[in-house]
């Protein structure tokens, strides 16, 4: 009985699960993953993944090279069919669904290589993704260089770049680039963010402060954040909780304090990454 007023299950109107224990609410469950499992041949690239993202929460995936992110990543974005297992974007399953169908609930995705179009402005680009959000990719005429200009000027703001408006992509430094693509990712207003390797070919300084504005607009739009990374210092900087895979399999979920001492994510990590985490 005393547990029962505890701990109210109570579902959203988004059709997610929020929890309310003793008058509080807590944060709602953004991504539900259970036994993610992905082979190709032989070979075993992911293995019975299991784990949670709230909303409001930036959540790292590290593990060494080849140990499933991509895969697990693509099979989150419905580019990869996993073999079995379940993905529940908002309390919806999206195994079976394609990404324009995921992305279309609220899922914004970054990528390894930047994907701009690099002979457009920097708010062409931002405002394609906008007539796309609005279903409006067929009013590609010159009216549609006008449409949601406000908009789009507004989400180059938010991600630093709004001097840069009307610069070509293919003459922005790389970092600026990052930063389109993340003002892109945020155009259909996403409630889950997938980031792979956010910060990956950037100098030292574009990263902290990637991941730093990405920090201040996942509290500003209680986003959840996924994300991949191999910068030790960024993920041990600004994650809440980090995930780690080896050879497919989670061995570790946890706060970032408990990760940097855990013996098993050391001993995956050989020579100076090791100290990395370590240190971090």
């Amino acid at each position: 009985f005393s547990l029962f007023h505890k701990a109210l299950r109570v579902l959203s109107a988004t059709g997610g699960t929020v929890y309310k224990v003793e008058g509080k609410k807590m944060p709602e469950v953004s991504l539900e993953v259970s036994g993610l499992t992905k082979s190709f041949g032989g070979i075993q690239a992911v293995r019975n993944v299991n784990f949670t993202l709230n909303s409001g929460e930036l959540l790292a995936l590290i593990g060494p090279n080849g140990a499933g992110k991509t895969t697990c990543f693509n099979m989150l974005n419905g580019q990869l069919k996993p073999d079995s297992g379940s993905v529940r974007l908002f309390g919806k399953e999206t195994v079976g669904l394609k990404p324009p169908e995921i992305w279309r609930l609220g899922v914004g995705r970054t990528f390894q290589i930047t994907a701009t179009y690099s002979s457009m402005t920097v708010c062409e680009n931002v405002q394609m993704a906008l007539l796309s959000e609005h279903q409006q990719l067929m009013s590609l005429t010159k009216r549609a260089s006008g449409m949601y200009r406000p908009e789009a000027l507004a989400l180059l703001k938010q991600v630093g770049i709004e001097e840069q408006e009307d610069r070509p992509c293919s003459t922005l430094a790389y970092g600026d680039l990052k930063r389109v693509e993340l003002a892109v990712a945020l155009a259909n207003n996403p409630r889950l963010m997938l980031m792979d390797e956010p910060t990956a070919g950037m100098a030292p300084k574009e990263r902290v402060e990637l991941m730093a504005l990405t920090a201040e607009i996942v509290k500003e739009r209680n986003l959840s954040v996924l994300f991949t990374e191999h910068d030790m210092d960024v993920v041990f900087a600004h994650a809440d909780r980090i995930l780690v895979l080896n050879r497919g399999e989670l061995i570790a979920d946890d706060t970032p304090d408990n990760v940097r001492n855990n013996s098993e994510v050391q001993t995956i990590y050989l020579g100076s990454e090791t100290e990395e985490i370590a240190h971090a």
